[in-house]
């Protein structure tokens, strides 16, 4: 990447903007927006939330602190005891400089405003003397990092992948397209994907996430910032965000979960630490086949037509020149139809976790998350998951013209693991001519 790219010590500023529907809005001599939807705990009532910050509820690392799991009253405003009543999530701001609040006081000023499925709800949060703290729902299933790139963790099936992809972009989707001002995510990747009991997606961290171009305005200046492996190249090098910067980052991330392989990963060989790299010479050759890129943990049991439709969406997302990628509401539409091809998948069981080891050896525990630098009411939570209301296509703002989706050419036939069938080599040229990074 570029040499002039820094660890991750940008500013980041608050959102500024109306709220939807009834969060109510108003501004805090501290530069917190005031939403009646929020609750403000004090940070004893936080204390005796997580047992005091107990090692045992530790979660883990956030964008700007560590995270515990505390436990609150049923109706959201008086704490409980460690154990009883409604659990929660619990992020700590570091104390350590302006950037963090920063951070912070941006994650409060997005989620505050916004109510989308696919988005993390923001509970409340504590400013208390030198306190800072937020509250969220508990996502009882954790980041996807854990559950794709953990050697012991459960595989994840096809249809669990798909299902987690398609929340996500409907969550990008909304921030881009549906808000009542459009919101630039800036920090799309695994570990900031979050799942539900159901393995519903949603998206967490709204600390880098910036307001994106308003009219017929296509960018945004902003100083580079992001997740190494998941930036923009385009980004990096112009300084210009867009909402195709996030479209890129989803590519990656969905090219993370056909393969199973980091975006980054410095404990591979040289020659496959970077996986846009290591991926591109197998689908360009002829006779590329799937079965050399896709994740071995699945062995297999996913839809051949589904995977090679998936791989033409990555091959959309990060193409070079950011007006060719798609809008996130195109990428909805195709994921939906992939996950019509779960029939297709072959009836086999899911390998042990335990295989993993053998299956892909060389994926490591923990993904290095060094970041780099250099409306109307009707909105609120745009259509519901599995909601007909999409049906009515607003006009498209400039910003987001110059979006070719293009799925015409037909696609391979179902067809069985590899082993010398035919219909299982993938049309390298076909992929080939939009994999032009």
């Amino acid at each position: 990447m570029n040499a002039s790219i820094i660890k991750h010590d940008k500013v980041v500023v608050g959102a500024q903007y109306s709220s939807t529907s009834s969060n109510t809005r108003s501004q805090t001599p501290n530069g917190v927006n005031y939403y009646s939807n929020l609750n403000q705990f004090t940070y004893r009532e936080l204390k005796l939330a997580t047992g005091h910050f107990a090692p045992e509820c530790f979660l883990g690392e956030g964008g700007f602190g560590s995270v515990y799991k505390g436990w609150i009253g049923r109706n959201e405003r008086i704490s409980s005891r460690p154990r009883m009543g409604v659990p929660v999530a619990v992020k700590t701001l570091n104390k350590e400089g302006n950037q963090e609040h920063k951070e912070w006081l941006a994650e409060i000023n997005h989620l505050g405003a916004l109510q989308h499925p696919n988005l993390v709800r923001l509970v409340g949060y504590c400013i208390e003397d030198e306190n800072r703290l937020l509250v969220y729902e508990f996502m009882p299933k954790g980041s996807l990092e854990n559950h794709l790139f953990k050697r012991r963790s459960t595989p994840l099936t096809w249809a669990k992948r798909m299902k987690i992809m398609l929340g996500a972009a409907k969550g990008l989707a909304f921030l881009h397209e549906e808000a009542e001002k459009p919101i630039i995510y800036r920090d799309f990747k695994t570990s900031n994907i979050l799942l539900d009991s159901d393995y519903n997606a949603k998206l967490s961290d709204f600390g880098l996430a910036k307001n994106g171009p308003m009219g017929d305005k296509t960018h945004v200046s902003a100083q580079v910032i992001g997740t190494q492996g998941y930036v923009d190249p385009e980004y990096v090098m112009t300084g210009h965000l867009s909402s195709k910067s996030d479209v890129y980052s989803f590519g990656v991330v969905l090219l993370e979960m056909l393969t199973g392989r980091k975006s980054i990963d410095r404990k591979r060989p040289e020659n496959e630490q970077t996986l846009i790299e290591w991926v591109k010479p197998f689908l360009k050759k002829p006779g590329g086949r799937f079965c050399e890129v896709m994740d071995p943990r699945m062995q297999e049991q996913y839809s051949k037509r589904g995977a090679y439709k998936a791989m033409k969406i990555v091959a959309h997302c990060i193409y070079r020149d950011k007006k060719a990628r798609p809008l996130m509401s195109e990428v909805v539409k195709e994921l939906k139809t992939i996950i019509d091809y779960n029939n297709d998948i072959p009836s086999s069981p899911m390998p042990s976790p335990l295989l993993f080891k053998v299956l892909h050896d060389g994926a490591s525990s923990s993904n290095s998350s060094r970041h780099v630098g250099g409306g109307s009411g009707a909105n609120k939570c745009g259509p519901k998951i599995g909601s007909s209301s999409s049906a009515s296509t607003p006009s498209t703002p400039a910003r987001f013209k110059d979006s070719p989706l293009n799925f015409t050419p037909p696609l391979l036939s179902p067809n069985p693991p590899c082993g010398g069938n035919p219909l299982d080599v993938v049309d390298g040229a076909l992929i080939a001519s939009y994999w032009s990074i």
